[in-house]
């Protein structure tokens, strides 16, 4: 029982990584010059949009670049975010992150391209893992048999995976990361369902075994808290029924106490409501009860008089705020839960990969104009001192707890 001895990763979907130059220049400007400014080792997280992967597949010179790249600067990478598949950083991302889903032809391609990518990063004796989408999102049209083509693609990725570690010696997981009004999403009424699912689907074909060796999950914290879920008891449920935690996200959400007569804290969570990415928002109640609505609008917030949801107990936001916060201001973030989930996870009898995912900076209120101006200028400041902080309180968090 203990947690992961591999270097704490940092996920680099935090900058914009289009191409492999753009995905060089954000390691040497960020990653390395936070790496720089701490005591401990730190692993990359690389996020690879669909565009740099099919680059790094047909040009063997682009692999070896980004490969030096990691090398020149002390960084290793055993897990990537193989999430978003397109533009990450595009003016309004919001629900079509969850696109192209896994019931689709393009996602089963992007993800066995990026796995065949880290099965050549992955240092000697390490085991790789790639988050995905929680197979869609259920805001965004779906077919009839959606499930049924998700699981046969999952049992398709599977084989994939296991070819590349015959061949090559080298053991990748696929970790589905289930994320609020997803398929996956609240781990009794979703997640747990969907993987037994699959299971049945992958017994049905001979090769339950085989999906349980090489599918397993995420655990994002932020997603799991927001939904106001004590997160620890999760964290048993999904090891109870043989599913494997393959990697876990160390993430903050936001929590506004009181939201109908807390106007100073209605009138911070109004900084948040941005458009460029969806900000789940789930309301619990005195009763016990929990509602939920698609995304933040400042509309909501202000409502005048309180609506129901207003009339909540509190409120959680699908918001990744820094993990070194117990509050923001008038608001609170969800690190209780934080340390909770931690303390879980090294109870299990292994160790998941662990890596930092706040990619919310540039869009952070009161980050904006800061953290632009810091990649127009070449500037690592502010950005790289962001993540350096962030790597420093979750190693001291898990020193913590273990």
């Amino acid at each position: 029982m203990t947690l992961s001895t591999l270097p704490l990763s940092y996920c680099t979907n935090v900058h914009p990584g289009r191409t492999v130059s753009e995905i060089n220049a954000g390691l040497s400007r960020y990653t390395a010059v936070a790496r720089e400014g701490l005591s401990f080792p730190v692993a990359a997280g690389l996020w690879l949009a669909a565009s740099v992967a099919q680059e790094l597949t047909e040009d063997p010179a682009a692999l070896e670049s980004l490969a030096q790249t990691l090398w020149q600067h002390d960084l290793c990478c055993y897990t990537l975010n193989t999430f978003p598949y397109g533009d990450f950083h595009s003016e309004r991302v919001k629900e079509r992150v969850y696109l192209p889903d896994w019931a689709s032809q393009s996602r089963v391609n992007y993800t066995e391209q990026c796995a065949a990518i880290l099965a050549q990063l992955l240092p000697q004796g390490a085991e790789g893992s790639l988050s995905t989408v929680p197979l869609g999102g259920r805001m965004n049209p779906q077919s009839a048999n959606f499930r049924s083509f998700c699981y046969a693609n999952l049992i398709r990725m599977a084989r994939t995976l296991r070819s590349i570690h015959e061949s090559t010696g080298r053991m990748i997981r696929l970790a589905i990361e289930p994320e609020p009004l997803c398929e996956l999403s609240g781990t009794e009424q979703w997640s747990l369902p969907v993987f037994r699912g699959l299971f049945e689907y992958a017994e049905a074909l001979g090769c339950e075994d085989l999906v349980r060796q090489y599918i397993g999950l995420c655990f994002d914290v932020c997603h799991q808290a927001v939904e106001f879920e004590d997160v620890a008891k999760s964290i048993r449920s999904f090891d109870r029924e043989g599913i494997r935690i393959c990697k876990v996200h160390i993430t903050n959400a936001v929590e506004l106490l009181n939201p109908s007569e807390n106007v100073a804290g209605r009138q911070a969570l109004c900084r948040f409501a941005e458009p460029r990415y969806l900000h789940q928002t789930f309301a619990r109640f005195a009763d016990g009860s929990i509602q939920s609505r698609l995304d933040l609008q400042p509309a909501d917030i202000e409502r005048s008089p309180a609506d129901e949801f207003l009339r909540a107990e509190a409120w959680r936001v699908h918001f990744h705020v820094p993990i070194f916060a117990e509050s923001l201001g008038p608001l609170n973030t969800t690190r209780r839960d934080l340390e909770a989930a931690l303390r879980q996870v090294a109870q299990l009898d292994y160790a998941p990969h662990l890596e930092v995912e706040t990619y919310t900076w540039p869009v952070m209120p009161g980050e904006t104009e800061s953290v632009a101006a810091c990649v127009t200028a070449g500037d690592a400041d502010p950005l790289a001192a962001r993540i350096g902080r962030e790597l420093q309180s979750a190693a001291e968090l898990l020193s913590e707890v273990s």
